[in-house]
């Protein structure tokens, strides 16, 4: 007797609770295996994309704003400030190192940055092909857009202005490949690397075209600016005292990038909580659901369960065939709701023109995969537990006489 065989006639004999059970259970797996996910991409990139940076000094606005530009990409700047400026809260003896960038320009929707070689050091990136820009009008990219737009060294962009990809404002000034970084799998490997000098060539070139090349020189010495300086600090003493007086003295502000991302944690955490708590409250009514059926076969079928029983069948392989259902639908619903959270969040980034955001959804660890998946098969197996009852207690001679 192939017991499977019976549990998936029964499957198919009660489609509408097979397909409640399915989608429920697919709802609460999506929503489990997504939000921890989302959780863990989160937290990646907060602990690498941060690096060794422990200051962002911009524009005055929005600090959190700041740091989004600034470390993870993802924000438009706060604004520019002077260049000259910058360089004199550098010098202040508790900083190890400033790094300078600037940017306003992206290639095909990957961002352009403008700054030293220094700057790849936060994210222990290395040449893998080529070498580092030495000059300006050379770039160096990062792996990811190596990869997705298949350029090689030697080859040559032309900018457009802005963050976003677009025909109509391009720069007329032509950029050579001259290298590709190993990949990071941080934000690094979705950036074109380039000299600060590049972008003020592209963009005072393309504001002065008219003028003389002297007053475009002298023009470009005295307003350089910059969007952004990423400090290191030498000693912790700096974290109480530079901020403030960044802050407090000067036109510009000053951000802790860990302050601002672990405020935005705070902030998301709470709604972290509230959709897993939902999640576990729709496994909870998926169990109910799955018991409700298996109780209802058992009941339904209890004559053929009993002349089973007749045949030769023992308890044991009566329950296989409750287990089987119930799991065969809780394999299906997990199935389904993993694929979909590995296919999905990816189709959702495209539908969202967000491409170049993907190298922010880092994989789920298996040992997540493995707690949500046991979590599942625990509410499962309880549900089956319960449902079998009825069989445990079968009073075959009674059901028999009754019947007839």
């Amino acid at each position: 007797m192939k017991i499977w065989k019976i549990s998936i006639e029964n499957i198919k004999s009660k489609p509408l609770y097979t397909f409640l059970s399915v989608f429920i259970l697919s709802l609460s797996s999506i929503l489990l295996l997504g939000i921890q996910q989302i959780k863990k991409s989160f937290e990646y990139q907060m602990e690498h994309n941060l690096g060794e940076i422990d200051l962002v000094i911009g524009a005055k606005g929005s600090p959190l704003q700041l740091v989004l530009a600034s470390v993870l990409h993802l924000d438009n700047p706060t604004g520019n400030i002077s260049y000259n400026e910058a360089k004199k809260i550098s010098k202040n003896p508790l900083i190890e190192s400033a790094v300078p960038i600037s940017y306003g320009d992206n290639y095909k929707g990957f961002r352009i940055i403008g700054t030293t070689n220094t700057f790849a050091k936060f994210y222990n990136a290395q040449i893998e092909q080529g070498r580092s820009n030495e000059k300006p009008m050379e770039v160096v990219l990062g792996n990811a857009v190596a990869q997705q737009l298949h350029l090689k060294i030697g080859d040559t962009l032309i900018s457009s202005h802005g963050l976003i990809e677009n025909n109509i404002d391009v720069h007329s000034d032509k950029l050579t490949v001259v290298g590709i970084l190993k990949p990071t799998q941080k934000v690094i490997d979705r950036l074109i690397i380039t000299h600060l000098q590049s972008i003020w060539d592209v963009h005072n070139h393309d504001a002065d075209h008219n003028d003389s090349h002297n007053h475009e020189h002298e023009h470009k010495d005295k307003d350089k600016e910059i969007t952004s300086l990423l400090i290191s600090f030498r000693s912790p003493a700096a974290f109480l005292t530079i901020p403030r007086k960044i802050n407090q003295t000067t036109n510009m502000q000053a951000a802790l990038p860990k302050f601002e991302l672990d405020r935005l944690y705070k902030y998301t955490g709470v709604g972290f909580q509230t959709i897993t708590a939902i999640a576990y409250l729709i496994l909870a009514i998926s169990g109910i659901i799955i018991f409700t059926s298996l109780y209802k076969m058992v009941k339904e079928r209890s004559f053929d369960l009993a002349i089973l029983r007749t045949y030769g069948a023992s308890n044991f392989q009566l329950i296989k065939i409750v287990a089987y259902e119930g799991f065969t639908v809780a394999l299906c619903a997990f199935g389904f709701g993993f694929l979909f959270v590995k296919i999905g969040f990816k189709l959702i980034f495209k539908m969202m023109n967000a491409d170049d955001k993907m190298y922010m959804l880092q994989e789920l660890p298996y040992q997540d995969l493995l707690t949500i998946g046991v979590s599942v098969f625990t509410i499962t197996t309880t549900s089956i537990l319960l449902a079998i009852y009825p069989i445990l207690k079968m009073d075959i001679s009674t059901i028999l006489s009754n019947e007839k």
